[in-house]
């Protein structure tokens, strides 16, 4: 089935209605102005990290911390008009963008946290520490936002678990298959799977965000029936995840073959609501029974 018909377009300024649900297969510089004001309760920002990586006919070169500030600062003011008072943002990065990420959302909005998360692939160094981690910049418009911590929790297994004076379990559950806390959620994630070969996620694009993350983004911070924006949507991760939680969703991808996979994925969850490691309210470990992500 071919999806390229279905591809959008806009040129001149439109209505939230005219594009909720969509993926516009367009360059985010030519839809900046034509967007509607104050739509979006979280943006979620996945631009080109600062390395020289092709992705389809598009190229980005590394640069400098400072020259790579000057790009984000080039577009970044223009998407805070979307932004409704109450919205959160957050960016992704690795090391080599963190300073710049942080040094332009500082101006603009107010940083909250620095979310740390374990890639659990990574190429080995002979000279080097193997990077395996990459981070996200949780910020907000103002001081009135939403943060749903309950519906964030993660199920851990307790491997030493405590006891009142009675016995009685302190803080843990048994179950038929171990014993569990539910912990709050930490800016540090060590149980988010890389989509690989034999996950029905896993497209070609070759910086794919898993869809554990991004439900934890988008439970965290959204309720159902709210708006989740994506400029650089690749193969449309977070428009599947808002879909599958019963949010809405906007996306902007200047590639029309990652539009398509994205498209493709959103027809698939007619079918299959599941995320891999999230199930019955609950994130569980990675590599846990529950999580299916072995």
């Amino acid at each position: 089935m071919s999806y390229r018909s279905g591809l959008r377009r806009i040129d001149l300024p439109v209505t939230f209605e005219c594009i909720h649900n969509t993926i516009l297969n367009q360059d985010l510089f030519d839809v900046l102005d034509w967007l509607p004001i104050s739509f979006a309760d979280v943006l979620f920002l996945d631009p080109p990290y600062n390395l020289t990586k092709s992705f389809n006919s598009t190229k980005f070169s590394e640069l400098s911390t400072s020259n790579y500030a000057k790009w984000m600062d080039s577009w970044f003011p223009k998407l805070m008009r979307t932004l409704k008072p109450t919205a959160s943002v957050y960016i992704c990065g690795e090391w080599r963008s963190s300073a710049a990420i942080h040094a332009v959302a500082e101006k603009y909005l107010r940083v909250r946290n620095r979310i740390t998360w374990e890639r659990e692939k990574g190429r080995g160094a002979k000279r080097n520490w193997k990077n395996c981690s990459e981070d996200i910049w949780f910020c907000t418009v103002s001081d009135e936002y939403t943060y749903n911590v309950n519906a964030v929790k993660l199920r851990r297994r307790v491997i030493a678990p405590y006891t009142d004076e009675s016995g009685a379990p302190k803080d843990w559950d048994k179950a038929k298959d171990g014993n569990y806390r539910l912990t709050h959620p930490s800016n540090l994630w060590t149980d988010i799977t890389v989509p690989f070969w034999s996950m029905p996620e896993n497209t070609e694009h070759p910086t794919q965000k898993p869809e554990k993350l991004l439900a934890k983004i988008i439970l965290a911070s959204s309720n159902p029936g709210d708006v989740i924006f994506d400029p650089f949507l690749g193969s449309g991760t977070s428009a599947v995840v808002a879909k599958k939680l019963s949010r809405k969703f906007v996306g902007v991808e200047i590639d029309s073959t990652y539009c398509s996979l994205a498209m493709k994925r959103l027809d698939m969850v007619e079918s299959d609501e599941s995320i891999q490691g999230y199930s019955n309210g609950v994130f569980w470990e990675r590599n846990s029974f529950h999580s299916k992500d072995y």
